[in-house]
């Protein structure tokens, strides 16, 4: 751990050099702390204060805006069955690479035995990928991926096709509010259920398909990740 401190001040202390400065006056290191501890908010537009009860249709009509694709599952029963559905339609391999996410793991795979289930990261020869959503932004039809041993971040990005699995009671208004769930759930006034506090190494914001027009101003889906996103809204009380 010492061993860490020194790195860390080493680190800062060139970068002091480089500005030429020394430590930054006590009363403005404080302003600068307490910032960090309040975390104010920013101006949320109409649509980041959407009611809860239309969060979940504010969220599908902003993601289809961004060529993402949006089912609904009444139950977690439905989900095998609409993510075969969505394959079939795509003419898509029925092989699937699934986090390791408690949620995924219950649903009732053997009702579609034509699908083929390997939970686990994602490897390059991974057409299709199917995970759960930490929090999803009704805002801009954002959702929030958080890494850890049960979302593999090369679930968000290997696969061409990536299926998302979004509780209704998950989507939030405004990114604000889904930073706030961070650090509720997964900060320290929160805990995972080994009762480890922590917050994720990696935090994967994504709306829609992977896309790029740097190219003679041409839009290209897949160009740094998935083609497609498909959401399956789970109703679960909200939205």
């Amino acid at each position: 751990m010492e061993q860490g401190i020194d790195a860390r001040a080493r680190i800062l202390g060139r970068i002091r050099r480089g500005l030429r400065r020394g430590p930054l006056p006590d009363s403005l290191a404080a302003g600068l702390v307490a910032r960090l501890g309040t975390h104010p908010r920013n101006l949320v537009p109409a649509r980041g204060r959407t009611p809860p009860a239309e969060r979940a249709a504010r969220f599908a009509a902003e993601l289809e805006k961004e060529h993402g694709t949006v089912a609904r599952a009444a139950s977690e029963a439905e989900i095998p069955g609409l993510i075969a559905a969505y394959l079939a339609q795509q003419n898509l391999p029925a092989a699937l690479r699934v986090a390791p996410d408690p949620l995924l793991e219950r649903l009732p795979w053997a009702d579609r035995p034509m699908l083929k289930v390997a939970f686990g990261r994602a490897e390059p020869a991974d057409a299709v990928s199917v995970t759960s959503c930490f929090a999803a932004v009704a805002e801009t039809g954002t959702m929030l991926m958080l890494s850890g041993p049960d979302h593999p971040t090369t679930l968000n990005i290997l696969p061409d096709t990536h299926i998302v699995v979004l509780r209704t009671s998950r989507i939030v208004g405004a990114y604000e509010d889904a930073f706030d769930l961070i650090r509720a759930e997964r900060g320290t006034a929160g805990a995972t259920p080994t009762g480890t506090r922590f917050m994720p190494r990696n935090v994967m914001m994504i709306t829609g398909p992977s896309r790029s027009a740097d190219i003679e101003q041409t839009l290209e889906l897949g160009a740094h990740g998935p083609r497609r996103v498909h959401v399956i809204l789970l109703e679960d009380g909200a939205g």
